[in-house]
This record gives structure tokens, C-alpha cells and sequence, in this order.
């Protein structure tokens, strides 16, 4: 598989996820294209490191211990200096009605598992984009 090279240099990534091998893989693939990355295991770490990290963009799993993606994402929303950071899930729950519901929720971006790279690094940039200089 030939990836396209996507420029990510400098911009900040927080993933938050509870399983370590779903961590590992997008923070190598993310850092190999030049983002800076934070990692997070519930949505717990991941509130306490987006205060001090301002990411550009938070891929999140939603189900994980403590705290999972959903009630993360209403808490980033909910607060007006993260709520305009892009959020994407990335989960096993891939059925048609749960794209559906990742939309309603108020999600950047959905991109199921098991993932194909390139699909992942499509939706990391679309939703980068979304965020204007101004706000980065």
C-alpha cells in the first residue's frame, strides 16, 4: 500500500485510546508525518491533556474505560476554548446507524475499525482543514 504524502509538521494530535496497539499505530504514522502527538487512555487523560496541549485535532475512540468518546466530546464542546477543536471517532462501532449517530453527536470526522491507513490520514487531513489559522 503507497501512502501520499499528507503535511502534518507541526501540528498537534492528541489520540485517546484505551487499547495501547490502537494508540501506537496512528501516533508512528502521525509523528512519521511531521505531527507533534499526545496520547490519552480514557477520556479522563484526554480532558486533563487538552488543557495543556490545545491540540489541532483529537482522534478518540468512544468506548473506553473511566470516561468514553461521548461524554469526552460533549465536554470539549461544552467548553469555548476546545469546542471548536475538529474531533474524530475512531471505532469498532461501524454499522450505517452509527455513522449516523457519531454525526448527530457533533463529530468531525468517523472512521471505522478495523481502518485502512489511508482512509485514517483522508479524514486526519479533511478535518485538519477545517481548522482556520486564526484559530490554530
Amino acid at each position: 500500500m503507497e501512502l501520499r504524502p499528507i503535511d502534518l509538521t507541526g501540528k498537534r494530535v492528541l489520540i485517546v485510546e484505551d487499547e495501547l496497539d490502537n494508540r501506537a499505530v496512528p501516533e508512528r504514522v502521525l509523528a512519521f508525518y511531521g505531527a507533534v502527538v499526545h496520547t490519552a487512555e480514557d477520556g479522563v487523560d484526554g480532558l486533563e491533556k487538552l488543557d495543556e496541549l490545545h491540540p489541532d485535532l483529537i482522534l478518540m475512540d468512544l468506548s473506553m474505560p473511566n470516561m468514553d468518546g461521548w461524554q469526552m466530546l460533549k465536554a470539549v464542546r461544552q467548553n469555548a476554548r476546545t469546542a471548536s477543536i475538529p474531533v474524530i471517532a475512531v471505532t469498532a462501532h461501524a454499522m450505517q446507524h452509527d455513522r449516523k449517530r457519531v454525526q448527530e453527536a457533533g463529530f468531525d470526522g468517523y472512521v471505522p475499525k478495523p481502518y485502512i491507513l489511508t482512509e485514517l490520514l483522508e479524514e486526519i487531513e479533511r478535518c485538519i482543514q477545517l481548522r482556520t489559522p486564526e484559530q490554530g
